[in-house]
């Protein structure tokens, strides 16, 4: 790793830019215009965050305490327990002196944030014996803390071992290699049965002894069902903006889902989050009323549903473009909750999650349901054409926001997406959704060029005639 970037902690790093980004809040146009100037790198990131308005304020205020509650969590005797994107924090915040740091969201940040990227960290996990193959979304974040320029680690939680093998790698190679504690969850081998679901239920219970065992704190009832009643109110204001997204034009700017998702990852259950739904869905009803387009130019000219994540190592490049062509960015499979009040669960009853806070038992269930939705855990953990899998809830969601085509972008070292993704593009064009195959990193842009995909991208909208 090079020296000058062991001369910072990545966590104080987020800190400081979350924390100071946020006050541009107050910036008129022209003196924005003069502070972009001395940050051209940060510039394509922040400024079309910014102009979201107030969520932006809030987006970046929230990951400003996020991160600095991390960079001060020894000094006010805190624990810090790695963990991944599929795994819902509210359990974290249900204890006092714990808190999660998600790997896949410092990757993402550190790709769109800065022009140097996560390369050099996700280069460091390889130098120290990691699988160069692994999927770069933890390989990015984990070489920050593997080398020490992060937060302690005390103990890692992992959701989802065995649907994706390259997370469940990286995050038992960094307990490992930290010699801290681990837990790992299993996955549900599929969603309906009792049997499933009672085994997924104890399972779960293993992991609150565990977390209560290594933060020697006790879960605290009232605290938990406060997080649990917090979330309840963001999921319904998630489910009301993506109500709204099945307008023609479709309401929601594009760059809400990244924000709404990354701070679901970190923040999900505290208040600070629910507050930007808020705010977005203020604007987006407005957006309704006067028959607007969440574009910024206005026009709506095609639909895009992308079936697995976005792409975060351009900085915000496919974003803009999309911007540019007038293309509706109608989300993705991290976007979605799979609550059982989303207007996408309808009719496949056993495959949603309830919050139900009546009793300290009902809310261990409720966690363990709502991790056993999470993405991947739930959409791609077999067979993509299994009952209620990828194949089934790509088609859904694709006909419900009336999508014009698909777009699968990922990681190469993502194995169960790309061993099933020719044979679900295959289908979705069978169901007439036209489906392009990206083959850049999603993480790291040295796979594939900014102006290469951008050009695969062209191609793609030009001959499909989706433009």
């Amino acid at each position: 790793m090079r020296p000058e970037l062991k001369e910072y902690n990545l966590d104080w790093l987020f800190a400081s830019t979350f924390s100071v980004a946020k006050n541009l809040g107050k910036s008129s146009p022209d003196e924005l215009e003069y502070v972009y100037k001395y940050i051209p790198y940060v510039r394509p990131l922040l400024k079309p965050v910014l102009e979201t308005g107030k969520p932006a304020l809030t987006f970046l205020d929230l990951f400003g305490d996020y991160y600095t509650d991390i960079v001060n969590a020894k000094e006010n005797g805190k624990k810090v327990v790695m963990t991944t994107f599929c795994f819902d924090p509210c359990i974290f915040y249900a204890v006092e002196n714990l808190l999660p740091v998600t790997l896949e969201i410092g990757t993402a940040l550190t790709s769109l944030a800065w022009k140097r990227g996560s390369t050099d960290f996700m280069d460091y996990c390889t130098e120290i014996g990691f699988s160069e193959t692994g999927c770069s979304s933890q390989r990015g974040a984990m070489g920050a803390y593997l080398a020490g320029l992060g937060a302690q680690i005390d103990l890692v939680a992992l959701n989802m071992g065995g649907v994706c093998d390259t997370n469940a790698n990286a995050y038992n190679f960094a307990a490992q290699y930290l010699d801290v504690p681990y837990y790992g969850l299993d996955y549900p081998s599929e969603l309906t049965s009792d049997e499933a679901r009672e085994y997924h239920h104890k399972d779960y219970r293993n992991l609150v002894r565990f977390i209560e065992e290594h933060t020697n704190c006790q879960f605290d009832i009232d605290r938990l069902r406060d997080v649990l009643e917090e979330k309840r109110k963001q999921d319904d204001l998630m489910n009301e903006i993506e109500d709204m997204q099945r307008l023609v034009p479709n309401p929601v700017p594009g760059i809400y889902h990244i924000m709404i998702y990354a701070a679901r990852y970190t923040y999900s259950g505290k208040k600070k989050f629910t507050k930007m739904l808020e705010e977005m869905v203020e604007i987006v009803r407005e957006n309704v009323k006067k028959g607007l387009s969440g574009l910024r130019n206005g026009v709506e000219k095609n639909r895009s549903f992308l079936v697995y994540i976005d792409n975060y190592s351009y900085g915000v490049a496919l974003y803009e473009w999309f911007e540019k062509k007038g293309i509706s960015h109608l989300g993705n499979i991290l976007s979605r909750t799979f609550a059982e009040t989303a207007p996408y669960t309808t009719g496949i009853p056993g495959t949603a999650y309830r919050i139900d806070t009546t009793n300290f038992d009902t809310m261990i269930d409720t966690l363990a349901d709502i991790n056993a939705r999470m993405p991947m855990t739930r959409t791609i953990r077999g067979s993509y054409d299994a009952p209620n899998m990828w194949l089934d809830d790509t088609l859904s969601l694709a006909k419900i926001y009336g999508a014009d085509s698909c777009i699968y972008l990922g990681t190469p070292g993502c194995r169960n997406t790309w061993s099933n993704i020719k044979l679900l593009a295959r289908d979705l064009e069978s169901f007439g959704y036209p489906t392009f195959i990206a083959y850049g990193d999603s993480f790291d842009s040295r796979v594939e060029t900014w102006e290469t995909s951008e050009m695969r991208f062209e191609e793609f909208y030009k001959i499909r005639g989706l433009l």
